[in-house]
């Protein structure tokens, strides 16, 4: 199967993910792979800083986090959207064992080749919310639609 994705320099942020040949609605585009760990080892070290505005670390279930700076794949550089072409689904394992379940990433429309890929990040937490904390985490997405922060409304 040829791929059909290229990660490559983005004019959103840093790297990005850009589509190579066309890709249908409801595509699997990759999946998005790493270290499973839990969250009290993600909190014990600094790949999870809530200040650098920056993270690889997709939370997977109440047990664990895949942490892509370990064993990640090109999934770690598609970057966040407002308006995204794309959406991250959890799919869960039939067994018990939570670490064998994984994330994937899926087209929500047709992509063109040329464009880049972009899910919600979905960003939320535990921390407030404040004027500095939505700075550190600014979008640079620049859809019609950009809140202006990666960090989601807190339920």
């Amino acid at each position: 199967m040829p791929k059909k994705i290229q990660a490559r320099k983005s004019p959103i942020h840093g790297n990005g993910v850009f589509a190579v040949a066309p890709i249908k609605k409801g595509e699997l585009v990759i999946e998005y792979k790493g270290k499973r760990r839990t969250h009290a080892e993600v909190d014990a070290d600094d790949s999870g800083d809530v200040e650098s505005g920056h993270t690889f670390l997709f939370t997977l279930n109440d047990d664990y986090v895949i942490d892509a700076n370990y064993g990640g794949n090109d999934a770690r550089w598609i970057n966040h959207s407002c308006s995204p072409n794309c959406e991250a689904l959890i799919v869960e394992h039939d067994g018990d064992d939570r670490t064998r379940d994984k994330v994937v990433i899926e087209a929500l429309r047709d992509i063109r080749p040329g464009e880049e890929l972009t899910y919600n990040y979905g960003i939320t937490l535990s921390e407030r919310h404040t004027p500095r904390l939505k700075k550190i985490w600014a979008c640079r997405c620049g859809a019609k639609n950009c809140t202006g922060t990666m960090l989601q409304p807190k339920r």
